[in-house]
């Protein structure tokens, strides 16, 4: 039985890590060749407990022909590399697309959203290795696995590339090629942990190829990529994209743990970038998906959408609710199906502040 996939957030009901559903239904299938040595949920060969901490997954997927699967919008729980051997792949980061070209290297930290395929991914072997360096936010500071034996300031300087770019997309060297190809072989020909020493003496080489590679594009840095500020947008934007978030019962403790902030901190960012209080940020948000959901879900009933936007109780749904439009969901609901939110809950009423 597969490990149950961890939600990605600190609160219990955010969103998940990637579960690459589509690869393992896809690897059942017979359609793909997958090679991984994993610690937690990812689909491959169980790692011995103890032995590379820190490595969520490393290996390879081998394809031969066009899929029918991709891997959906997903987050993962360190920072993943990824090193297109062969083929053609769409990708996407954020609000960026790509087409990978054989020798294309990414880049995708805890926080970016991504994906592989266009929508579904092409005849190609795809390698990978996923770190856990103890962040989930920007403004966390990076803790790499001990075993890993880049000195000091090596550690420090790729860390701070890393988390100072936001740039997914890089062109391999030959000897990242050749590392990429070394672990592959590693991972496919172990036996219970056979090849172990070479898997962390070949990720070492990768970690120290990857610096060399960086410090010759010398690729520009932002401090403010790794700033509160910078924690507390992302967290806002995943609010304001994403309705699963706004069904979560957010205490402000747990929105300002979730961004590694104290509470007042938390308050005084979120006052700085949208002039609302968290708790007021998050109801506006909620009260635009009821309304939505009010013009759109005529089978849905006003329990439900209250629950589904992560208000409380239905009845205090209603007081948000008529406080803003001074009318309650259900008359909402029949005088505005279908018709803009603009012009009120009533022919004959004006709207006011």
């Amino acid at each position: 039985m597969r490990a149950p996939v961890p939600i990605y957030k600190d609160h219990d009901e955010s969103y998940f890590a990637d579960s690459c559903q589509p690869l393992v239904e896809a690897v059942e299938r017979g359609e793909v060749r997958l090679e991984a040595l994993v610690h937690g949920h990812y689909p491959g060969r169980k790692l011995p407990p103890a032995e590379l901490p820190g490595i969520k997954t490393v290996g390879f997927w081998d394809t031969h022909g066009p899929q029918t699967w991709g891997l959906p919008w997903h987050r993962n729980e360190g920072v993943e590399v990824t090193f297109l051997e062969s083929g053609r792949n769409g990708f996407g980061v954020d609000d960026s697309a790509y087409t990978l070209q054989p020798d294309a290297l990414t880049v995708t930290r805890p926080w970016q959203r991504h994906r592989v395929g266009n929508p579904t991914v092409s005849a190609g072997k795809l390698h990978w290795l996923i770190v856990d360096v103890g962040v989930r936010r920007p403004n966390q500071h990076w803790r790499w696995p001990e075993w890993i034996m880049l000195s000091r300031p090596d550690r420090e300087e790729l860390a701070a590339i890393l988390r100072q770019t936001d740039r997914p997309v890089w062109r391999a060297s030959g000897e990242v090629r050749h590392c990429f190809r070394a672990i592959g072989a590693a991972v496919e020909s172990d036996r219970h942990g056979s090849n172990l020493s070479t898997l962390a003496i070949r990720i070492n080489e990768l970690l120290l190829l990857l610096l060399n590679l960086f410090r010759k594009q010398r690729p520009s840095l932002d401090e403010a990529l790794t700033s509160t500020t910078r924690t507390v947008e992302l967290f806002l934007d995943d609010i304001r994209m994403h309705p699963e978030h706004l069904a979560i019962e957010w205490t402000i403790p747990e929105m300002a743990s979730s961004c590694g902030l104290s509470v007042t901190q938390f308050i005084q960012v979120v006052k700085r970038l949208v002039n609302r209080t968290p708790l007021q940020f998050l109801n506006d948000r909620r009260l635009e998906l009821a309304e939505k959901l009010l013009r759109d879900s005529a089978m849905a009933s006003i329990s439900e959408i209250a629950q589904s936007c992560g208000f409380s109780t239905s009845q205090y749904f209603a007081s948000v609710f008529a406080r803003k439009h001074r009318c309650s969901p259900t008359e909402f609901r029949t005088k505005h199906n279908g018709v803009s939110i603009a012009r009120g809950c009533g022919a004959d009423k004006t709207a006011r502040g």
